[in-house]
């Protein structure tokens, strides 16, 4: 446990502070999801470069749902900038890489994706002939069938995040007050309030076209009706968040609780072994004898359930992660709702890290009450609230029952509270940056002009005539060039070179190991027993 026992006392962590030592223990490290695309705005339909080594195995360089969307994976870090630094130098090396392997292929900087080919052209992410590889590309099918292969193509960047000494109740606390408070996080960080049409094409949604921008995007290959070109929403911070991102009507029936690792070990461990008609209808193999699904029941495995913010625990060979959980407790946090930035490089910069360093640190100190179903409705209002009309002026969020509180004063108020944690973590670090982070948020709640969701919107109808595709066809060329123009060392090379060689080899032993038939690997990975006890079977990673 911490030294703070933060569910009981609101000023705990602010009256007590925390060592300087074990601040600097803060650890952090970040996961990049990024579409590769073609230079006019298309979706690289190429597979993933063979050069980047084996998406299975590779600690850095893997794919997410997509063999077009690249995951890009930092180590764990005790320092925001040597954390980036790592994030900089992989990025060199995969715009390097796909230079020589794939032309003129760029990263897609927004988390809207660029223009798509039909939902089954998209292609899933492959792993090679294992069980586990093939394991991870039916899971990813079943992901397509459940949900749609254009929705899993929205990209985002993960948060990892832990402090030495906390244990599980702590942990806990911190993931309920992130949630109460992560409106905060949309609004300041949101940076996707428009995107294609085609993208919504055939699905009802409350979009508008923005500007001139229709007929433009429209002229892109062929001739398209008015309206499926760029939509937006007037005051949107993230649509990714919003009601046209991740969502389930199957999820939305989990009633999921965060006040203790036994209930939500509890709610996960129901969502995995019940039975969802839908899914059964679906069948685990199709009427040709392919795989479509890993399982019928409401989440094939636990990565599949969404969330703004996850506890984890590292998992041994064979284990579920459900498991790793109950049998040893929260190892960290993963922060799940932050947009990629299109006006950095990297998608992501050292002020905001340190801001969600502040702002995690405050919510494993405040007072943590124990969730209801009536505030997990309300939290799940002010998401979606804030996701399509955050920067609407005088906007109000649901807040103990009633929708009576403006986002900018609550805003303010978690400011206020996050200040002295801001001056505690400058004192450890011998600097002021964390308490100039916690500023630029103040001065962006006070100037929504300046957040990047309304740079984005400013820079799509002045700067582009309207289209969102040449907007971020823009942004993404000019980060490809920022990127290669840096300088690179041939040390730097070997190291990624060394690195991708293994990951191949890597593979290849895992295959060569295989002796399981798939369907009995399938039965055993999905059994209710496995989410008790750990086997010797490769576990099935997102």
């Amino acid at each position: 446990m911490s030294s703070v026992t933060t569910s009981q006392n609101s000023d705990a962590g602010h009256s007590l502070g925390w060592s300087p030592e074990r601040l600097r223990g803060m650890r952090r490290g970040i996961e990049k999801e990024s579409l590769r695309a073609l230079p006019g705005g298309s979706l690289a339909l190429t597979p993933h470069p063979a050069l980047l080594g084996s998406a299975l195995t590779h600690p850095r360089i893997t794919t997410d749902y997509s063999e077009s969307q690249v995951e890009l994976i930092t180590g764990v870090h005790a320092d925001v900038d040597a954390c980036l630094a790592e994030l900089g130098e992989i990025h060199q090396y995969t715009y390097r890489t796909l230079r020589s392997a794939c032309g003129d292929e760029m990263l897609w900087v927004s988390s809207m994706p660029c223009v798509l080919p039909t939902d089954e052209t998209i292609p899933l992410g492959r792993y090679g002939s294992s069980n586990i590889g093939r394991a991870k590309s039916v899971y990813r099918m079943g992901l397509g069938h459940r949900y749609g292969r254009r929705m899993q193509t929205i990209s985002g960047i993960h948060y990892n995040w832990s402090l030495p000494g906390t244990g599980n109740e702590d942990y806990f606390g911190l993931i309920r007050n992130f949630r109460r408070h992560a409106f905060l996080l949309l609004y300041l960080f949101g940076a996707s309030p428009a995107l294609h049409g085609d993208f919504v094409q055939g699905r009802p949604h409350e979009l508008e076209p923005l500007r001139s921008g229709s007929d433009r995007d429209a002229g892109h290959g062929s001739s398209r009706p008015h309206g499926e070109g760029t939509l937006h929403m007037p005051y949107g911070t993230s649509l990714r968040m919003g009601k046209l991102g991740y969502q389930s009507e199957a999820q939305a029936s989990l009633a999921v609780s965060y006040n203790s690792l036994e209930s939500y070990a509890a709610s996960l461990h129901d969502a995995l072994t019940r039975p969802w008609p839908a899914y059964e209808a679906l069948g685990v193999l199709n009427p040709g004898g392919d795989y479509i699904q890993l399982a019928t029941s409401l989440l094939q495995i636990e990565n599949e359930f969404y969330g703004t913010i996850r506890p984890k625990r590292t998992i041994f060979q064979g284990e579920r992660p459900l498991h790793a959980l109950r049998e040893r407790g929260v190892e960290y946090v993963e922060v799940r709702l932050l947009d990629l930035d299109p006006f950095e490089p990297i998608g992501i910069n050292a002020r905001t890290l340190r801001f969600l360093d502040v702002f995690l640190l405050h919510c494993l100190s405040s007072a943590s009450p124990p969730d209801t179903p009536q505030e997990i409705a309300e939290i799940g209002r002010n998401q979606h609230l804030t996701a399509a009309r955050g920067r609407e002026p005088g906007l109000q969020l649901w807040r103990n029952g009633r929708q009576a509180t403006s986002l900018r004063d609550w805003a303010l108020e978690l400011l206020d509270a996050c200040a002295p944690l801001a001056a505690q973590l400058d004192a450890a670090h011998a600097c002021t940056e964390y308490s100039a982070a916690l500023q630029a948020a103040r001065d962006a709640v006070l100037d929504p002009a300046s957040l990047p969701s309304a740079r984005v919107l400013r820079a799509v109808e002045e700067d582009h005539d309207g289209s969102f595709l040449e907007f971020v066809r823009a942004r993404s060329h000019a980060t490809r060039a920022d990127l290669l123009n840096r300088p690179w060392e041939a040390a730097q090379q070997a190291r990624y070179e060394t690195m991708a060689q293994t990951s191949v080899h890597e593979q290849a032993a895992i295959e060569a190991a295989d002796t399981l038939p798939f369907e009995e690997f399938r039965k055993l990975y999905v059994s209710a027993s496995r989410l008790g006890q750990p086997t010797p079977v490769s576990p099935v990673a997102a």
